[in-house]
């Protein structure tokens, strides 16, 4: 409707389920009272194999022109299109939000709701490493400063905001010159925010404890690993890694957010792709989390609870014990962002 707020998103196509979560995006976003207009470029693993150079071109210039990207789960073959991605658009933050939600079955007894900022960049995924003989394999660990900066004064952003603790975690104990130049910077930027409180922990303690009482963590700020492990083991304690969704973001030099690329944790699913079966909920409260950063939280808002009352109702996809395929239960979750 040409009356109507337009929102342009680059949209990022992926292999597996992907066509079946976008689906299910475009059909929430269409029940909207906004003009969202999705920018399609090909990373299918097929087009990829065929011009991998022209497809990160495309979907870099996308990017970069909108600002805004939704991306699907890609197959990694050769390369990992995530990597790539946050290389060439410098996306040096992930944010993973992770809450419980009432009617997903869990073994976990405590209640989450974990905002996880990780360093997108260096850790000891930087370098591949490399054998020496038979017997010694190495690897280089990296800490950069500016986007442990970036990610510490993120996540005390978002401590004010939300009102809440910040919890750094890494190994400096034992990684003295790399974890603990990571600290050290995060206490830099926690000098700037007097009214957020903050402390350093241990990660193995962290996840100790965390395991013990949820409830005592909102934002924990992570080299790029300890991240990485870390929102596994959440989406683990919520019933599902089909229920994460995350956001990248680069940044300019006063720290403010210039790039923003949203996406669902799970995987390509190929064994129930294109069956209309896969649960679509990571991927539309990643587009809830692409919605409130563009400036229209209340949609945003109103997108995410859907999903939940959807789930905790019951009204949910096979995965989570549900009847619904995946057409119902976007068409359920639209019924629930009308008026209350």
């Amino acid at each position: 409707m040409p009356d109507r707020e337009i929102l342009n998103v680059a949209e990022l196509f992926g292999d597996g389920i992907s066509s079946e979560l976008s689906e299910s995006v475009h059909t929430v976003a269409e029940a909207l009272p906004l003009n969202v207009q999705f920018h399609p470029v090909d990373l299918t693993l097929e087009s990829r194999r065929n011009n991998a150079d022209a497809c990160y071109d495309n979907a870099v210039a996308a990017i970069q022109k909108h600002a805004l990207a939704m991306k699907y789960p890609t197959v990694t073959e050769t390369e990992s299109p995530n990597k790539i991605l946050r290389e060439r658009c410098k996306f040096s933050v992930i944010h993973r939000p992770v809450a419980s939600l009432p009617g997903v079955e869990t073994r976990h007894q405590g209640k989450l709701d974990l905002h996880i900022i990780r360093i997108a960049v260096g850790g000891t995924y930087e370098d591949a490493g490399r054998r020496i003989g038979d017997e010694v394999a190495v690897s280089i660990r990296v800490i950069e400063r500016r986007p442990a900066r970036e990610a510490a004064l993120y996540a005390f952003r978002l401590g004010r905001r939300l009102g809440c603790d910040v919890v750094s975690s890494s190994k400096y104990t034992i990684q003295r010159a790399t974890d603990g130049f990571f600290e050290e910077i995060v206490r830099g930027v926690s000098k700037e925010f007097d009214d957020v409180a903050h402390q350093s922990e241990l990660f193995d303690a962290l996840l100790y404890k965390m395991l013990k009482n949820a409830e005592n963590y909102r934002i924990v700020v992570t080299p790029n690993e300890y991240g990485d492990f870390l929102s596994d083991m959440a989406c683990g304690m919520i019933g599902s890694i089909g229920l994460g969704a995350s956001a990248n973001y680069s940044f300019d030099e006063k720290g403010d957010v210039v790039l923003a690329m949203f996406d669902p944790a799970g995987g390509t699913a190929p064994d129930i792709a294109h069956q209309g079966i896969c649960n679509p909920a990571a991927a539309l409260l990643a587009f809830s989390m692409l919605l409130t950063h563009a400036g229209c939280r209340g949609l945003g808002t109103m997108v995410d609870e859907a999903v939940r009352e959807c789930i905790a109702a019951g009204d949910s996809t096979g995965d989570l014990g549900g009847k619904l395929n995946t057409a119902e239960f976007t068409a359920a979750v639209i019924k629930r962002m009308g008026p209350k």
